[in-house]
């Protein structure tokens, strides 16, 4: 399609301290980037880290003002740049995940006529119910969370329907909180937004759907049915599936963009708006994951993005509907004890050297004689203990390993970890699958050669800053194609691929099939034994 060609899609990301835009070409390529840093460039909010924390340490909030005068400033700011707007065929974006939006009655009618002689922060400053808009990192719903348990028979069987049990920051608990606490605010909103769907909106001029994908985080949907769950809904709050409107494919087309945006910066009216999502489906897209692919973030906390096609939800990490695949799934599990704990031990075992702690992984053998450690410094989250624990090749605890050993058993451990959590998910390593690593522990080909060997799969390293950006400029242009039939992959396919690292060791497959099964029961074993 010459037209494509020619053509310029854009990304939004709505992130916590930032909103940002990737604009691509036809062929893939980056040709423009800009961003708002909502500290700094907005100091009207008075937000530290995008956030203000509440005095009971637990509420946290963002104001939904902030996040519209942000759009305002970046597209002034693209303009400045000389971005041609009149070239842009497609905009999709991203948003935090579970952080909500409540939008006043009456907003329908702002939204459907809005005055391109004005910013949009002030045509919609008093269109908001809740000023204050509810975000992921806010942990003040324990009761709400136990109370939808309940309702649905149990965080096994609420992880069944909605793909994940009830967790504090998870949108549907946060809306059960709101209705409970301010009714009248409830009350007085005609519609509750992601803030993807919010994001969506507001290019729209009419209430958008929320995706498949994002909604999937909110304890609401039942991920199979890819509806909104009625014994969830009700057990949240009265009215709500009313107020959350319908849902839509992560890939559909949601109309062209309001005309205020072709009046004030000359988008062309045709302009697309390909449904947002969130932020963690939007980094899966730049990733360019498909089937039986699994990425690794190895950060401060280390981070597992699936691809899964036959998804068993536990009460351990989350089943989204995959963003780019609509008969597919992925999941997300998270694991707290990532980049410190590595650091740690390097600095026990290693005198802080990264090239002597490589060196004992290479000096040690897979498997590690039989060795296993797990290696707990703050409570993790998956699975729920805290400790170190070493076992032996007879399975008995022991105190201590010697250091080249326990430099071993640390990574070793957390990869088996990985391996144990993604396939009880559902996770199946396939033909052609590929372990994409990234973040600062890539870097050490000998940590990627462990990984490779504990999946038994190449690690392919990729450099993709601004991911779920990048990915909704892919989508945007997908959402284009997919109605042609185009996978995903076949859009995205001469977008730069990632660098083979390693592949597994002869042998890897033979030594870490029982070593899976061992790692299993002695960690069922610590779980028995903290949670009797």
């Amino acid at each position: 399609m010459a037209e494509v060609a020619d053509s310029w899609f854009l990304g939004f990301d709505f992130s916590t301290q930032q909103l940002k835009v990737v604009a691509i070409d036809g062929q893939l390529a980056v040709v423009h980037q800009s961003s708002v840093q909502f500290d700094s460039e907005l100091p009207e909010f008075r937000t530290h880290g995008g956030v203000h924390m509440h005095s009971d340490q637990l509420t946290v909030t963002s104001p939904v003002l902030m996040w519209v005068k942000a759009l305002d400033v970046l597209l002034e700011k693209m303009r400045s740049a000389g971005f041609d707007f009149s070239r842009v065929k497609a905009v999709s974006g991203s948003g935090q995940q579970h952080g909500s939006v409540f939008w006043r009655k009456g907003t329908r009618q702002t939204l459907n006529h809005l005055d391109p002689q004005k910013p949009l922060h002030v045509l919609l400053q008093d269109s908001f119910a809740l000023q204050d808009s509810p975000v992921w990192m806010d942990s003040s719903t324990s009761a709400e969370c136990q109370s939808l348990e309940e309702a649905a028979g149990g965080a096994q069987r609420l992880a069944d329907i909605t793909g994940s049990r009830a967790y504090e920051r998870f949108t549907g608990n946060q809306i059960a909180k709101i209705y409970r606490l301010k009714p009248n605010e409830f009350s007085e909103s005609e519609r509750i937004s992601l803030i993807s769907s919010f994001a969506s909106t507001l290019f729209l001029g009419e209430y958008a759907a929320i995706d498949f994908s994002d909604g999937s985080g909110m304890n609401l949907m039942d991920i199979r049915e890819r509806r909104w769950s009625q014994v969830c809904v009700d057990a949240t709050a009265p009215g709500l599936a009313e107020k959350l409107g319908d849902l839509a494919p992560s890939t559909a087309l949601l109309g062209c963009v309001s005309p205020y945006y072709a009046e004030r910066f000359g988008f062309p009216r045709s302009c697309a708006v390909v449904a947002f999502t969130g932020d963690n489906p939007g980094s899966l897209a730049g990733m360019r994951l498909r089937e039986g692919d699994l990425a690794v973030s190895l950060g401060t906390s280390d981070t597992l993005f699936l691809w899964i096609s036959d998804p068993k939800p536990t009460v351990e990490g989350h089943i989204f509907c995959n963003p780019v695949d609509c008969s597919a799934y992925m999941a997300l599990i998270c694991f707290k004890n990532g980049s410190f704990t590595r650091e740690r031990i390097r600095n026990k075992c290693a005198g802080g050297s990264w090239e002597l702690f490589s060196s004992a992984l290479r000096s040690t053998p897979m498997g590690n004689n039989g060795n296993l450690g797990m290696y707990f410094d703050v409570m993790e989250i998956t699975p729920p203990a805290v400790g170190v624990h070493r076992f032996n090749a007879e399975g008995q605890r022991v105190a201590a390993f010697d250091r080249e050993v326990e430099i071993r058993a640390l990574v070793e451990g957390q990869f088996l970890a990985k391996r144990v959590h993604a396939e009880k998910l559902g996770y199946k390593i396939i033909q052609g699958t590929r372990v994409l690593a990234t973040g600062g522990a890539s870097a050490n080909k000998d940590i990627l050669q462990v990984l490779s060997d504990v999946f038994n799969a190449p690690v392919y390293t990729i450099d993709v800053p601004n991911s779920a950006c990048l990915g909704c400029a892919y989508r945007a242009l997908h959402g284009l194609m997919a109605e042609t039939g185009q996978s995903f992959s076949e859009t995205t396919r001469s977008a730069p691929d990632p660098q083979l690292a390693v592949r597994p060791k002869p042998g890897a497959l033979e030594m870490y099939a029982p070593l899976l099964l061992r790692y299993t029961a002695l960690e069922d074993q610590l779980l028995k034994h903290s949670h009797p």
